[in-house]
């Protein structure tokens, strides 16, 4: 199985899971969705394992496949273990499933924007935090999405298939924070262990870069909203801007960074 036939399998596989709760509003999900989200799963997973198999690749299309992949496995353990989380699946498979069609398209790109790199010790456990925070900020910033929605369609009292489905406002607004909490603890253990890294790898403590300005302001923008929410009690639209822009300054620094290498710089 070639490399782009395997990514289409892997994009293909996560539809089925977004698209079933749209046609049922059960309190519950049933048993066929399970299935379909443990599809959803393997096959960005499958994807990342194979991709993989030969060294940790620096492109973009690859990252984005690392990003995919944590993100669904995230996901399902969020709705497996958080409840009315399941109820996110059409928004953040949905999303998943275009960044899936990005890193699809960009499997034909050209072999040096592939290029595989030896991982040491120090280097695996920052990029397991780097992925794992990303993937954390990336459902933070769904849920956000989903205040949005609700709020919105409140406002205007005109329910939409996709607002009946997705966890009210306050559910809503619980997960983003709680995942906030989380993607800034791991944030800043990422941080660390790039120091870490860096001091290793060429004796400074941290040599700055557009990487790791926006990573750094990203962690303080985080921080600073749950001080907010903590101190003043701010929710809903606002606090959703916050984990978005959040989120924005870390796709900036991850992914972003990728796209101008191997794109604007190939």
């Amino acid at each position: 199985m070639t490399a782009l036939t395997l990514s289409l399998a892997a994009t293909i596989a996560m539809l089925p899971a977004a698209l079933r709760p749209l046609r049922r509003t059960d309190a519950v999900p049933d048993a066929l969705y399970w299935w379909l989200l443990a599809v959803a799963v393997l096959g960005p997973v499958a994807d990342v394992a194979v991709e993989l198999s030969s060294g940790w690749h620096t492109g973009l299309s690859a990252t984005l496949w690392v990003t995919v992949a944590a993100s669904a496995l995230l996901f399902a353990g969020l709705a497996l273990t958080v409840r009315e989380a399941w109820r996110l699946a059409p928004l953040m498979l949905g999303y998943l499933v275009v960044l899936a069609l990005i890193a699809t398209a960009w499997t034909l790109a050209p072999a040096s924007a592939r290029v595989s790199i030896p991982v040491g010790t120090w280097v695996l456990v920052h990029i397991v935090l780097s992925v794992a925070a990303y993937a954390l900020a990336t459902a933070a910033a769904v849920a956000g999405v989903s205040v949005f929605l609700q709020e919105r369609a409140l406002k205007a009292k005109r329910p939409t298939r996709v607002t009946a489905i997705l966890p009210s406002v306050a559910d809503s607004e619980r997960l983003q924070i709680g995942l906030l909490t989380a993607a800034c603890v791991v944030l800043g253990v990422d941080i660390l262990s790039g120091m870490a890294v860096e001091l290793v790898t060429s004796g400074q403590l941290m040599r700055f870069s557009h990487k790791t300005l926006l990573t750094m302001l990203a962690f303080l923008l985080i921080a600073g909203l749950l001080v907010l929410h903590s101190r003043t009690g701010v929710r809903g639209r606002r606090a959703a801007r916050l984990a978005l822009l959040a989120y924005l300054l870390l796709t900036l620094g991850y992914p972003g960074v990728k796209l101008v290498t191997d794109v604007l710089m190939g």
